[in-house]
């Protein structure tokens, strides 16, 4: 074997660099859409949370009750401190439930507020709105996040029961942003601006569990993140992302109403 064939060789071999990555950025990926992609939830675990029981075969190493899960990746994060998010779209829709035990792990059906089979709910003494065929429905409301850190993702939460209050919250401080335009006071997109998420524990007469916590930081700073949340926010509104509610990304711990 001559110099140049040494040489040839060992550049053929070893770890393959980044540049060769990049080279072939974005292939097998062709085919690929929105629907064949999960979105993940955005989690609170609680005290009855399969990840956080050791003798459970969906525990998670690390997993105590208050951390916020990634129900894709299974990254827990520290709910004292937090994450920071983008909200990029909100929607309030009722998901229909089988009663526990009878459920497939995913919903019969979600229902737009103003459909008449929410109309046709009545509360019982569960204090669960059911329906005439025996299911329940949830008032649900999703906010579709983009997830900033070292590998800013998409994502959402789902708040429902009590923690509707903290939606309420939330939008309403969102409305609350007014900025001066050219053309007077006008209200900016909800991806206009950084929120912090954390978890703290609450409770009433029923019970304690852990819950969201939600507070301003500030307008992004990053043009390169607008224009992915801005994207994102677009897509969900053209019905190119569709939320897949599952009974495993719903917080597992039962929240009193």
């Amino acid at each position: 074997m001559n110099k140049e064939q040494s040489i040839a060789k060992r550049e053929n071999s070893g770890v393959p660099s980044t540049g060769l990555f990049e080279g072939d950025a974005n292939a097998g990926f062709q085919t690929m859409s929105q629907e064949d992609l999960a979105l993940p939830f955005l989690k609170v675990l609680g005290q009855l949370s399969p990840e956080v029981n050791t003798r459970h075969a969906k525990h998670i190493k690390g997993a105590e009750p208050g951390m916020i899960l990634n129900t894709v990746t299974n990254e827990l994060h520290d709910g004292t401190k937090g994450i920071q998010v983008i909200p990029c779209y909100y929607k309030r829709e009722y998901v229909e439930w089988m009663d526990r035990g009878e459920s497939k792990g995913a919903p019969v059906g979600v229902h737009s507020t103003n459909s008449d089979v929410v109309s046709s709910a009545k509360r019982d003494n569960m204090n669960k709105d059911r329906l005439p065929n025996g299911n329940y429905l949830e008032n649900t409301a999703s906010h579709f996040v983009l997830m900033l850190g070292q590998n800013p993702c998409t994502a959402l939460i789902t708040m429902k029961a009590t923690q509707l209050k903290t939606s309420r919250k939330w939008n309403t401080m969102m409305m609350g942003i007014k900025l001066q335009g050219k053309n007077g006071l006008f209200t900016p997109p909800t991806y206009s601006h950084v929120y912090k998420l954390t978890t703290v524990q609450q409770s009433n007469d029923k019970g304690t569990w852990f819950g969201w916590d939600v507070a301003k930081v500030g307008p992004i700073q990053d043009k390169a993140m607008y224009v992915q949340a801005k994207s994102f926010s677009e897509n969900i509104s053209k019905g190119a992302i569709q939320a897949k509610h599952t009974s495993d990304s719903e917080p597992s711990q039962k929240t009193p109403y």
